[in-house]
């Protein structure tokens, strides 16, 4: 698993949505202070942001100065979110801050300021390392490839292969302990994502509230502790232009200590098949159902192969996966009912919570 990393490719960066902008002049004032040898005295920055993430902000920072240019990545909280460890910036980075030297693809981190008082909130940099990111399309250099099938099929296995192997990242005797408490992970994520169903639901979904009884009657038991990534998806890794290996996995903000299987079921959640809803392809996660694609049965068997595990109980992971991405989404349909963002594409989302309840429920 070792390799540099960076999040999203520079010609995914766009200009910064309006509402979401950052005072260049304070950022290359505190990234001086902070970074000196990233951002020399007299550098000028470039910002513009990647549009694609639901959650936490992320912006491209062009920083030009006498020796020519280099690129890195901000990260900080949405706007109107409320606190806790999915935006808790000084935590992301020091994720990453271990994982790096573990030969974990991983950006490398270079700066973290807890001062909300510099942009607005929040925030960290980490290096920029270029790649491909597959979101609802295969490029035309593979899609045009009389290996397009075989391609997927390679990325498929690469995928399961790679949180397979991000599951045995050794955890004892470095700051990777301190992230959570194994003991009762797999209750205290029932418990914790049905709470957040209640507290942020702006309508009725008979569903999630079903699907949320079901898994709190059908828990099985802990299958074991690892590092547990808790976003694990397609668009959260950089590959090689040829898709054939991951140069970095991305979005650390929700990891953790836990039972892996359950990290396998969000993997699951986010594996869309042919036969899946319309709406699923619509979230930009459609490259998993082209033909030659893993389905997530086959998926879960690389996993277990890479593993040597048997894995039981597939059901109640893929439907617990579901529950915990609806949440996900609702959480973020909230902010944009209760008038807290005015991102457009976050008035679909109560119509994505409705459709992964009713997959949940049928599993």
């Amino acid at each position: 698993m070792s390799g540099r990393a960076r999040p999203t490719p520079v010609h995914d960066a766009v200009a910064i949505r309006a509402g979401e902008e950052i005072d260049a002049e304070a950022l290359r004032a505190w990234l001086n202070r902070a970074a000196p040898r990233a951002v020399p005295a007299g550098a000028v920055l470039t910002l513009r942001q990647f549009p694609a993430g639901f959650s936490n902000l992320t912006y491209l920072v062009i920083v030009h100065h006498a020796q020519g240019e280099q690129r890195f990545v901000l990260r900080r909280p949405p706007l109107g979110a409320p606190g806790g460890v999915a935006h808790d910036m000084p935590r992301e980075h020091g994720i990453l801050a271990a994982l790096h030297p573990l030969g974990v693809p991983v950006p490398r981190p270079v700066a973290v300021c807890t001062d909300a008082s510099v942009i607005g909130a929040p925030f960290y940099v980490m290096e920029h390392v270029d790649g491909l990111i597959l979101r609802g399309s295969l490029p035309p250099t593979l899609a045009d490839s009389p290996r397009a099938t075989s391609h997927l099929g390679a990325l498929s296995r690469t995928c399961a292969e790679t949180l397979a192997q991000l599951h045995a990242v050794r955890i004892a005797g470095t700051p990777l302990e301190s992230l959570g408490r194994p003991d009762g992970y797999v209750q205290r994520q029932i418990d914790g994502w049905t709470k957040r169903w209640h507290a942020s639901r702006t309508e009725s979904v008979p569903s999630m509230d079903a699907v949320a009884a079901w898994l709190a009657e059908n828990r099985p038991p802990e299958s074991g502790v690892s590092l547990v990534h808790n976003d694990f998806k397609l668009d959260n890794l950089v590959l090689e232009p040829d898709a054939s290996r991951v140069r970095a996995i991305l979005d650390w903000e929700m990891a953790t200590i836990g039972d892996p299987l359950m990290d396998l079921g969000t993997a699951l959640a986010y594996w869309v098949e042919a036969g899946d809803a319309p709406i699923f392809r619509s979230l930009g996660l459609g490259v998993t159902a082209l033909p030659g694609a893993y389905t997530r049965a086959e998926f879960v068997a690389a996993y277990a192969a890479a593993r040597d595990v048997e894995i039981r109980d597939v059901g109640f992971y893929v439907a617990f996966g579901r529950f915990k991405v609806a949440v996900i989404a609702q959480q973020i349909y909230a902010r944009f009912v209760r008038g807290l963002t005015t991102d457009e594409r976050f008035g679909r989302l109560g119509e994505v919570v409705r459709a992964l309840g009713d997959s949940a429920l049928a599993g």
